[in-house]
């Protein structure tokens, strides 16, 4: 007859140091994230919170105040932190409006304008994110985009572009 406490608890497999783990953290560019958020994800790895934290905010310091997704890539317990940007952080980071601190400013209306070259080149950096079959769709993705952040592209409502 089979006996529950017959079961042996194997122990979990061995740490393989070669092996590569990604891990996708959204924060706010050019802060370290609250290491108490961070460490259910990187603690298992052998990883300090802290030290991610301010790796993050080593990586995302050129996108001071936009909130940003970050992509670590964890190899051998070090983690290498690349900026992966959404279509509304490029947006407001092709307004060029000057930074603001995000615990002081709040509600900004960003009632810039854009050109449609730059919604091209923001296309472009987006077009491995987008779902469109062709890159016409991405441009109006990021003219949708444009619409609900409250800015124009070349004058006009992102609408009528």
């Amino acid at each position: 007859a089979w006996n529950f406490f017959s079961v042996r608890a194997d122990m979990p497999p061995k740490f393989d140091p070669n092996e590569v783990k990604v891990i996708y953290v959204r924060a706010v560019g050019g802060e370290a994230g609250a290491a108490s958020s961070l460490a259910p994800k990187v603690g298992p790895l052998g990883l300090s919170p802290k030290k991610v934290g301010d790796d993050i905010a080593k990586g995302t310091a050129d996108w001071k105040g936009l909130k940003v997704t970050v992509k670590l890539t964890v190899q051998n317990r070090q983690a290498k932190v690349e900026v992966c940007p959404s279509a509304p952080a490029l947006v407001i980071r092709a307004l060029k409006e000057p930074e603001r601190d995000r615990k002081k400013v709040k509600n900004v209306k960003h009632n810039g304008n854009i050109s449609m070259k730059d919604v091209c080149e923001i296309a472009r950096a987006l077009r491995s994110k987008s779902m469109a079959k062709e890159f016409v769709g991405t441009v109006k993705e990021v003219l949708g985009t444009c619409v609900s952040v409250g800015c124009t592209v070349d004058g006009k409502t992102p609408r009528t572009c």
